[in-house]
């Protein structure tokens, strides 16, 4: 059987190689596990019903005088916290985020010996990171969140 090729066969098989290579993306996407989909928190719910905390704690640190400031360097990441406060009483976590990959996703205890908690570099790869300071002075909780690029 010899098929007659017209520009109507060319619109068909065209068609046909499109559909084949949208669904060797889904293929990918759906059951190769290299290509991994997931939610950005697994708790997603659960921190849903205290958001109203992350709410108070963030507006808590907007109206310090001075805030927590990150300061990215070729060294690492240093975290500032503010001077007023007396650093053996500042406790909470530090949580690192990264999107593209929750594998490098990592967090780090508040322990101060001065205003400052510095991550080297060794600890980080170089992209966007999602940085949440969760801290508490006193009776008093904090949160800031930021993103940087390092």
């Amino acid at each position: 059987m010899k098929i007659k090729w017209n520009w109507g066969t060319g619109i068909v098989v065209a068609m046909l190689l499109f559909m084949i290579f949208i669904l060797q993306f889904v293929y990918r996407v759906t059951f190769v596990d290299k290509y991994n989909h997931h939610l950005v928190s697994e708790e997603y719910y659960e921190e849903e019903l205290h958001y109203q905390e992350v709410i108070d704690k963030t507006n808590n640190a907007a109206k310090l005088k001075e805030n927590v400031k990150i300061v990215s360097s070729d060294k690492g990441i240093n975290i500032l916290f503010p001077s007023e406060f007396d650093e053996k009483k500042i406790e909470g976590m530090v949580y690192f985020k990264r999107l593209s990959n929750a594998k490098l996703d990592f967090n780090k205890n508040i322990d101060l010996s001065d205003h400052s908690l510095f991550i080297p570099k060794d600890q980080l790869v170089s992209g966007k990171w999602i940085i949440k300071i969760d801290w508490k002075y006193e009776d008093e909780a904090f949160m800031l969140t930021e993103t940087i690029f390092y």
